[in-house]
């Protein structure tokens, strides 16, 4: 199946704050030189936001982890989990078409969803709140027919039902989720045949409905304020993780994320971190001096780049499109300019890279410039040079 961008594109895509600090906790889970394996979680979160995938956040998405634009849009254009068209405003609705779903009267749930949403798959309903889709199977067999809706499973559908689900959606209700026709989860029809003494005991729902109950709106995008944001894997909160990325324009912005992709487990993460002081002491950078503490030297810099034509400095590593103009702004444009930079100089650039301040020292700019410089290459040019970053 042929999967084009949509013809109708925004003109700009951010992520919320607390979703940028979820999507820099993500990055900082991968070695150095190895961002781009957080290409599935952040376009997945940047959907999630905004319920599809738009060109800006996907080359949005490619400029955080330092990916020409075209690798990312292989990955969104690959996965059909990846909406590349605008969906309803209030829920796109994904219908199982596989075996046990159609047996059981898919087909009919899909005949509902063009009657009461739009004649066509992916289109958007007259009133922009709804969309649909047939799907492969979600592994709802048993509780046949199925659809996914927002975060939850809607199992156990008639066509009365199904259409009742989309009314109260289009009304601005939540419907809740789960088997629809009185079956706590996946048991016979006819009530249990074993384990009989659960039959009376059991909670009203079962785990995942009740946890959907709980969270209170099934279908809302998720905007990175569900859960705390943590990043438990450098055993630190979220003011005191390094910064990874390129993306952000402020320095100061806090860099800590959530492991957690359900956005239910929510209420224990906190306690947990601060609980273990002794490991964040080991954990913690050594102290930055200040700007007072340290001067530094301004380097020699320049009006515009030689003969109009600057070196490629996306070559030097840890160096993105959105750096190498800040560069250009700052008056940096060949490798030999770098090459020379002294300890104290490269303090002062460190310093004025805003939104990428230590990211000199960090990533050794001086040694590869000077190889660049000499005509060489370094493994990461080499790699730059073939589209492998």
């Amino acid at each position: 199946m042929l999967r084009r961008l949509h013809h109708q594109q925004p003109a700009s895509f951010a992520f919320t704050p607390e979703n940028l600090k979820w999507a820099e906790g993500q990055i900082s889970k991968f070695p150095e030189g190895r961002q781009a394996s957080a290409i599935i979680p952040l376009l997945w979160r940047a959907q999630e936001q905004e319920g599809w995938l738009s060109r800006p956040a996907i080359e949005g998405v490619a400029d955080m982890l330092g990916l020409a634009h075209i690798r990312a849009l292989e990955v969104a254009t690959f996965y059909f989990m990846f909406q590349l068209h605008p969906v309803g405003s209030v829920a796109h609705i994904q219908v199982c078409g596989t075996l046990s779903c159609m047996i059981c009267g898919a087909e009919d749930l899909i005949a509902v969803c063009r009657d009461k949403i739009a004649p066509k798959a992916h289109q958007v309903s007259e009133d922009g709140k709804l969309s649909w889709e047939e799907v492969e199977c979600l592994g709802a067999c048993a509780n046949a027919p199925m659809a996914q809706i927002g975060k939850d499973y809607y199992e156990d559908l008639t066509t009365g039902r199904f259409a009742e689900i989309i009314d109260e959606l289009r009304a601005g209700q939540v419907p809740v989720p789960g088997p629809q026709n009185g079956r706590f989860a996946a048991e016979p029809e006819s009530g249990l045949t074993t384990l009989k003494e659960f039959d009376s005991g059991h909670a009203q729902y079962n785990a995942s409905a009740q946890a959907a109950v709980d969270l209170g709106d099934t279908i809302k995008r998720i905007d990175g304020t569900e859960v705390p944001v943590l990043t438990p894997w450098l055993h630190k909160d979220h003011d005191s993780v390094p910064r990874q990325t390129e993306l952000s324009d402020d320095a100061d912005r806090s860099e800590g994320h959530s492991a957690d992709e359900t956005g239910v487990m929510k209420q224990e993460a906190p306690a947990k971190t601060a609980a273990k002081p002794q490991a964040q002491a080991k954990a913690a950078p050594e102290p930055v001096a200040t700007e007072e503490e340290t001067a530094g030297t301004r380097p020699a810099l320049l009006d515009t780049a030689r003969e109009g034509t600057p070196d490629d400095l996306t070559a030097i590593k840890g160096v993105g499109p959105k750096l190498e103009a800040l560069l250009h702004d700052l008056g940096v444009y060949h490798y030999d300019q770098v090459a020379g930079w002294t300890a104290d100089e490269v303090a002062w650039v460190d310093r004025n890279l805003e939104g990428f301040k230590g990211r000199v020292s960090r990533d050794n700019w001086v040694e590869q410039a000077k190889t660049l410089a000499a005509g060489g290459k370094t493994e990461f040019s080499d790699r730059a040079k073939k589209g492998d970053v």
